[in-house]
């Protein structure tokens, strides 16, 4: 009885390795610089295979409204990291790079991330939230260098997410 007594009153005591609850919006916050593509999203069908990507390009720093593929239709280049439901929905999106650096993926959703470059996954060197009240549920960084990429989502219990790639810091060009 008292539990629900304390949550009523925000008095629980905070439990280590769980995540703080999010605040309720009240409107729509305004989303960091380096995300600034995120609130003019256009929209485009993620790929389902790998020979499709030719009309699922993204651009760094444009966010992007994506209709993904039932899970089961899409063609991955590599496993994801975490097996998806079987309901769930994925997808692939072509990108280049051109200068090193990081870069950040940003979601609306919840969905595995993978970037890949020739079959093999890229390590991601950090991950977390997104600031409150932005629409951005979830951020992935990852260094990369010159080349061309493959964004994999996968898992995703929606059949559109946002995506945006951007640039976090640039080294210069050699």
């Amino acid at each position: 009885m008292l539990f629900p007594i304390l949550a009523a009153f925000g008095l629980l005591p905070s439990i280590p390795g769980q995540a703080a609850p999010r605040p309720a919006c009240t409107a729509p916050a305004p989303v960091p610089r380096e995300l600034a593509g995120w609130a003019a999203a256009r929209p485009l069908k993620a790929a389902a295979r790998a020979t499709q990507l030719g009309t699922a390009e993204i651009e760094v720093g444009v966010g992007y409204r994506l209709a993904l593929a039932p899970q089961a239709q899409a063609t991955l280049p590599i496993a994801p990291g975490k097996a998806p439901a079987a309901d769930a929905s994925g997808g692939l999106l072509g990108f280049t790079v051109v200068r090193a650096g990081r870069y950040r993926v940003a979601l609306g959703a919840g969905a595995w991330v993978e970037v890949v470059q020739n079959g093999q996954a890229r390590p991601s060197v950090a991950h977390g939230h997104g600031p409150d009240c932005t629409g951005i549920r979830k951020m992935v960084d990852y260094d990369l260098t010159p080349g061309r990429y493959i964004l994999q989502l996968s898992g995703s219990p929606q059949a559109g997410v946002t995506v945006l790639l951007a640039a976090l810091d640039q080294r210069p060009s050699a």
